[in-house]
């Protein structure tokens, strides 16, 4: 956190004001959702939360900094959005209903909006890098499921010794995160499906029998 947001941060010790900002908090991640980044503005964050621009600026120093809070909103949206499989991926029973839960929430969606997440570091990527550092943060807290279940797997001897727990998160990422770009522009699930199928089937390759 900057020192140009800390003094806002000790301001918010009142609910009603944690519920204001968390609001306007919320109401900033769908608009940019939807409109991006550089479409939406203050003035039309503050029309939908129903907050005047003095109130704004009482919670944030300026947008980059509400930006930054709805990069680390969309971060715990996202997993725990993840089902209750994510938590636990010690087994291949375990992996394989996170796959048909990831992909069944994905249908169930029409494969609309993408990863908001992989949407907020595609736009921010090369203009904010304090916003950049945070979604990279973000994906390294995610992969962190995918990497400890994996590890356990191996620990406890459910996955070859000589795989590598960390690459095999990996894949399963770029899978998860060029799938969800592709079903969201193709409108259809089936790279995700195809995406996730081949990382675990890295996966399956691996296990110990």
């Amino acid at each position: 956190m900057s020192r140009a947001d800390a003094p806002r941060t000790l301001r918010r010790t009142t609910a009603k004001g944690l519920a204001t900002r968390q609001r306007i908090v919320d109401t900033a991640a769908d608009l940019m959702l939807t409109r991006g980044v550089s479409g939406t503005t203050l003035d039309d964050i503050g029309a939908a939360a129903t907050v005047g621009r003095s109130q704004m600026y009482h919670y944030f120093a300026d947008k980059s900094a509400l930006v930054r809070d709805v990069v680390r909103r969309q971060t715990d949206a996202v997993i725990a959005g993840q089902g209750p499989d994510y938590a636990d991926l010690t087994t291949w029973e375990s992996w394989e209903r996170w796959r048909d839960e990831t992909l069944a929430g994905a249908e169930t969606g029409g494969c609309v909006g993408g990863c908001p997440l992989g949407s907020l570091g595609t736009e921010l990527a090369e203009r904010d890098a304090d916003a950049r550092d945070l979604v990279a943060a973000g994906f390294a807290r995610w992969e962190r499921g995918f990497h400890e279940g994996l590890t356990t797997m191996q620990e406890q001897g459910r996955l070859d010794r000589a795989a590598d727990p960390a690459a095999l998160a990996t894949a399963v990422m770029v899978a998860l995160q060029g799938g969800l770009l592709l079903a969201q522009v193709q409108r259809d699930v089936r790279p995700l499906a195809i995406g996730l199928e081949t990382a675990l089937d890295a996966i399956r390759r691996r296990l110990v029998s």
